[in-house]
Parts: C-alpha cells; structure tokens; sequence
C-alpha cells in the first residue's frame, strides 16, 4: 500500500494580530494624557499671591500646555480607534545591524558628568566649554584650536545668555569678576 503525500503548500491562512497590537498607539495617547492631566494638577497647586505682576501669572503656560496635552491625547485616540496608523520611518539612512559605538557613547557620557561634577567648582563657562570640546571629540572632530575656542565661545555666549537677558544665575566660578 503506498500512498501519496501531497507536498504542495496551503495557501497561509493570515495572521491575525491582537487587538492591543493594532492599536498599539493607544499608549501614547495614554501617556499624553497622564502627562497632561499632571501638568494641570501641578498649574493648579502654584500659588499666585508672590508671583502675579499683571493680568498673566504662573499658572498659564502651564495650563495651556496641560490642556493642549489633554486635546493631542484625546485627538489621537480618536484616529487611532478610527483605523489611524503611525507610518514607519523610511528616511534614515541607519543600519540596524551596525553595533553599538561603546567609546563615544562612554566618551559622552563621561564629559556630561565631568560637566556636572564641574560646575560648581570651576563654573559655568569653564566647565561647559570642556563638556562642549569633549562631545566634538567623542563625536570625531580632531581640530586642536577650533574646536576649543568654539567651545569656549559658546559656553560663554550661553552663560551669558542666561545671566544678563533671562536672569538665571549660574555659576560664574572664578570667571565671575572677569566676564
């Protein structure tokens, strides 16, 4: 008795997906509006009594902010449960099989925290300029007198920036008396 065997493929029945995995948005919107309401709450435990110097107060840049938040959240919901989806990336020219490049990742990391460590000691200007001058390093920039006087330059027009035009102290270090 021999029989045949039938070697010819079924047509694959399709895979159906999990309504969580079509949908799989939905935690975005989740977050925006977990997010959204937070920022509401928080706008709404600032107290205004020392802060208010005119019609606009503390609260509402926050409030805008929260509601806009709130609206996204809700707004993408709404396409997404009517059949919206997010489409995938194809302009990045990036290889995905590429492996990690561990020394400039360590390099960056390492002169963010130099920087943090820094700070308080040697100053803003200083210790950005060397966090600044380390990142072109890490990232492949080997330009022994431009990339430190641009560094320089930066940190010191941001420091500056921030002490004179919006009126956040930041540490000066020794420079304090010079700039």
């Amino acid at each position: 008795m021999s029989s045949t065997v039938d070697k010819t493929e079924s047509p694959a029945e399709p895979v159906r997906e999990s309504w969580w995995r079509t949908h799989s948005e939905l935690g975005i919107c989740v977050l925006l509006l977990a997010v959204g309401a937070l920022v509401l709450v928080d706008a709404a435990l600032i107290p205004t009594d020392f802060a208010q110097r005119g019609p606009v107060g503390p609260k509402a840049v926050p409030v805008v902010v929260g509601s806009l938040l709130v609206l996204v959240s809700l707004l993408l919901a709404r396409d997404v449960l009517h059949g919206g989806r997010g489409e995938a990336e194809a302009g990045e020219d990036v290889d995905l099989d590429a492996p990690t490049d561990w020394r400039t990742l360590l390099l960056l990391s390492g002169f963010f925290l130099l920087n943090a460590a820094l700070i308080n000691i040697i100053g803003f200007p200083a210790s950005a300029a060397i966090m600044f001058w380390g990142a072109a390093y890490a990232l492949g920039s080997r330009n022994l007198v431009r990339d430190p006087l641009i560094a320089a330059a930066i940190s010191v027009l941001t420091w500056l920036a921030f002490n004179e035009l919006l009126g956040v102290p930041l540490p000066g270090g020794p420079l304090m008396g010079v700039l």
